[in-house]
């Protein structure tokens, strides 16, 4: 289940009161970019695809934490009967299923970090996880990005970036680009 467009603009602009920051504009870009490429594929509805780029982050409601919006992201959508925008919250950050390659720090609870990874090894990945992923790599929060300038973006402030992790994300952004038959910059208005 997941809330309505509505519905979610409100748990956002409730969720940055709590904890505001350039995470809020993020969301919002990403959830553009995210809605234009669903658009452009015919299996995609372009309202679920918005929902769930606007609540990716939602986790960031509850204070400054690295790996620890994850697992707050998808309690909190759990707890509100959106199992479809907790699934996000929890894949959006995991390309390939598996804290391994996390950027940034592990301020989790052993707790937490169970909840993650207990469900990273039965959750099946769709063609909306996989956007959401793709568009978290090129939403900074003033705008679109080109992939490699965000993900630099990302090993400059954190002092690497998986190598594997860099290369899914480009191959994210070929699939969608074969997918649409498009350039993915035209598609979401990168300039």
């Amino acid at each position: 289940m997941l809330p309505t467009r509505e519905e979610a603009l409100k748990l956002l602009e409730e969720a940055e009161k709590c904890n505001p920051g350039a995470w809020g504009n993020h969301s919002r870009i990403a959830a553009r970019c995210a809605e234009k490429i669903a658009r452009e594929c015919n299996d995609l509805d372009s309202d679920k695809a918005y929902i769930l780029g606007l609540l990716h982050d939602i986790g960031r409601k509850f204070g400054v934490r690295h790996l620890g919006h994850v697992s707050d992201g998808y309690s909190y959508m759990r707890s509100l009967g959106y199992d479809e925008a907790a699934k996000v919250c929890l894949t959006h950050s995991f390309n390939k299923l598996t804290t391994d390659v996390y950027i940034g720090k592990f301020d989790t609870t052993d707790e937490e970090l169970r909840l993650i990874q207990d469900n990273l090894k039965t959750v099946v990945i769709d063609e909306y996880d996989k956007l959401i992923q793709l568009c978290d790599s090129i939403a900074g929060s003033e705008g679109v990005l080109d992939i490699e300038e965000r993900m630099n973006d990302v090993k400059r402030r954190y002092g690497s970036y998986p190598q594997e992790k860099w290369d899914n994300n480009l191959k994210l952004k070929r699939y969608f680009e074969e997918k649409m038959g498009k350039d993915i910059y035209t598609v979401v208005g990168k300039v």
